[in-house]
C-alpha cells in the first residue's frame, strides 16, 4: 500500500494547498496530512485549530486523514509507515529550497522518496502569508480559502483586533 504525507504549517489551509491534497489523494491508496507544530513561530491557529479545520475541508476524501507532528519528517514519515513525501511548487523559487530539503531527507533516510506535483496555475501566487496579510487589513481573502477557514480566519483577526483595544 502506497502511504504518502504531505507535510505543512497550514497555517491557514489554501485551497492550494487543498488541490495538492485532492490530486494526491488521488495517486496513493492512503494520505497524511501531517501538520507541522513549530516552536519557533508564532501562528496564526494552534495545531489542534489547524487539525481540526484541516479535517473539516478534507472529510469527503475517504483515504485522507490529519495529524500533527514535531521533529524531523523522516521520523514521522517512518512512525506512520510511509514511503514518500509530497511537496507542492508553486515558483523555481520553492524547487531550489525544496530540492535541498529532498536531497537531505534522502541521505538521512533512504527509503523515502518525494514526490513534487505543480501547483494549480490559478494558486500558483497564493501563500498561507499572503492570506494573513490580506486579512489583517480586512481584505476579501475568500477566493483563497475555503468558506469555513475563511470564516475562522476573520474571527482570528477580529479577536485580535478586541484583544489590542482592551490592553
Amino acid at each position: 500500500m502506497a502511504t504518502a504525507v504531505y507535510p505543512g504549517s497550514f497555517d491557514p489551509v489554501t485551497l492550494g494547498h487543498l488541490d495538492i491534497i485532492e490530486r494526491t489523494a488521488k495517486m496513493m491508496d492512503h494520505v497524511i496530512i501531517g501538520v507541522l507544530q513549530n516552536n519557533s513561530k508564532t501562528p496564526l491557529f494552534s495545531v489542534e485549530e489547524r487539525v481540526n479545520m484541516l479535517r473539516s475541508v478534507t472529510s469527503h476524501l475517504d483515504n485522507v486523514e490529519v495529524m500533527s507532528f514535531d521533529g524531523l519528517l523522516v521520523d514521522f514519515v517512518h512512525q506512520n509507515h510511509a514511503n514518500v513525501i509530497v511537496r507542492g511548487l508553486r515558483a523555481i523559487t520553492d524547487f531550489e529550497y525544496e530540492l535541498q530539503m529532498a536531497q537531505t531527507n534522502r541521505v538521512i533516510a533512504g527509503d523515502i522518496d518525494t514526490i513534487f506535483l505543480t501547483t494549480n496555475l490559478k494558486y500558483s501566487y497564493l501563500s498561507s502569508s499572503i492570506v494573513k496579510e490580506i486579512a489583517g487589513y480586512g481584505g476579501d481573502i475568500d477566493a483563497f480559502l475555503h468558506p469555513m477557514v475563511a470564516e475562522r480566519t476573520r474571527e482570528k483577526f477580529r479577536e485580535r483586533m478586541t484583544a489590542g483595544k482592551h490592553q
